[in-house]
């Protein structure tokens, strides 16, 4: 919820505990955690997954989200969460590790930079909502030329 805050966005969380327990440590983990403590007291998290690249016949480390509380930023924790993505990618062969950033969000775009990290604006980012994505999966839903063709999963569902 500290992320949805600061990220202005609170509005749009539907998330609940048990949705993450499910999906995160479930009999199927979606994702990945990372928590940061202060002794006992978590301060940070990072979110993450693995996608695959055709191109380079690698997995890429996906940064879902990064958040540390804002009290504790500027000492360390956002760089010990970094460091160790870095050491998971390096460890799963991975060929990079991406993630977004809002374009608002200065310190954060400054920190990456500081990392080594670059913007990379040659993709845009697309995103499908559950209403859109009811309509398309609808068999017989006209959109765009054709969609006589029907695609099938090659991989495990």
């Amino acid at each position: 919820m500290g992320l949805a805050v600061y990220e202005r966005r609170r509005h749009h969380v539907t998330a609940t505990p048990a949705r993450f327990r499910r999906h995160g440590f479930g009999g199927r983990p979606y994702f990945r955690a990372l928590i940061c403590r202060r002794g006992a007291v978590p301060i940070g998290v990072a979110v993450y997954l693995f996608m695959y690249s055709t191109f380079a016949g690698r997995p890429i480390l996906y940064i879902e989200d990064i958040f540390v509380r804002p009290r504790d930023r500027g000492q360390g924790a956002g760089l010990a969460l970094m460091r160790a993505l870095a050491r998971t990618a390096l460890d799963t062969d991975c060929g990079r590790m991406e993630w977004s950033v809002l374009r608002w969000n200065r310190p954060a775009i400054d920190f990456y930079r500081r990392l080594g990290a670059e913007p990379h604006d040659a993709w845009l980012k697309m995103r499908m909502v559950p209403a859109g994505l009811k309509r398309l999966a609808r068999p017989g839903v006209r959109v765009g030329r054709s969609n006589s063709t029907r695609a099938r999963s090659a991989g495990r569902a």
